[in-house]
């Protein structure tokens, strides 16, 4: 996007143009979303991940007219419906999608602020084409999906991947790298480099489920936010996590210990009892149990 308002449009001679916003398609994103929690009851295969992102950003900028950055996502799907028709092999396909989004959109990994928080929300990364491993992830793999593609995200420990094709045989991308091919040895240094070794890494190298990944989108803004010494803002984000992915423990745990922080015993209370209704591994309820104990001794 210009600094103009405009959004860049892709020509048949292959040059960029920008052109003004014209008439704004009809908002698919909050049509099917009156709320937060609606997105928590969407079964996870029906979501659609790159419009779900975009409409968690938008909750932080609700003067923002979301119809400009839907059709960017449009035009990278069309973009690429129409260099890769005919398509079937995965390298092929993963060239095509690296060409779209990172030669002609311009998408990159941002390296020199990667902490910076707009890097992890979905509006900020379309304006400033750049964007954390998983946020660019989203984009990759949605627009993939949009025209009938198989592709998945790969959580790998520290990163995330995409790959591209069936599991029988993929091609595995990183979108943070311009798209760049990631061979069999980048991913066992990768696991190598993980804590505990590669034997115990490899169990974590698996396709990510929708709502998994918009937690992870989230919880990189979570942390940094509570990094950066901003907890209340930390708090409004695990709430969110808790909002569209509720069966998820983590977030329950993090928003409760954040309550416990603002001094909101009731709130925290109510968290751990969401988490212990969903938790049935032994130990972690034994410690939700013991914590709820504690605050009823207050």
């Amino acid at each position: 996007m210009t600094a103009s308002g405009s959004v860049s449009v892709w020509l048949t001679d292959n040059s960029w143009k920008p052109t003004p916003f014209a008439q704004t398609k009809a908002n698919t994103i909050l049509e099917c979303m009156d709320n937060l929690e609606d997105l928590g009851l969407v079964d996870d295969d029906d979501i659609v991940l790159d419009e779900a992102a975009l409409a968690l950003a938008l909750l932080d900028h609700d003067k923002i007219d979301i119809g400009p950055y839907e059709d960017v996502l449009s035009d990278i799907a069309s973009r690429l419906d129409g260099v890769g028709a005919g398509v079937v092999d995965a390298s092929e396909r993963a060239a095509r999608l690296t060409q779209v989004l990172a030669e002609e959109f311009g998408f990159s990994g941002d390296a020199e602020t990667y902490d910076d928080p707009d890097n992890a929300d979905l509006i900020r990364v379309i304006d400033r084409l750049r964007g954390l491993p998983i946020s660019l992830s989203i984009l990759y793999v949605a627009a993939a999906r949009r025209i009938g593609w198989a592709a998945e995200i790969l959580n790998v420990p520290g990163h995330v991947l995409v790959m591209v094709g069936h599991e029988a045989k993929p091609v595995i991308i990183d979108p943070f790298r311009g798209g760049a091919l990631v061979g069999v040895e980048q991913i066992t240094g990768l696991l190598a480099s993980a804590k505990g070794g590669a034997s115990a890494a490899v169990r974590h190298v698996v396709a990510m489920e929708n709502r998994a990944i918009l937690v992870r989108l989230l919880l990189n803004q979570a942390t940094r936010a509570e990094r950066a010494g901003k907890g209340r803002r930390a708090l409004v984000l695990y709430s969110r996590m808790t909002s569209i992915a509720p069966n998820y423990p983590h977030p329950w745990w993090e928003r409760a210990r954040l309550e416990l922080i603002d001094n909101d015993v009731t709130a925290a209370r109510a968290s751990l009892t969401a988490m212990l209704e969903i938790t049935r591994e032994p130990a972690l309820r034994d410690r939700v149990t013991g914590m709820l104990n504690e605050l009823s001794a207050r």
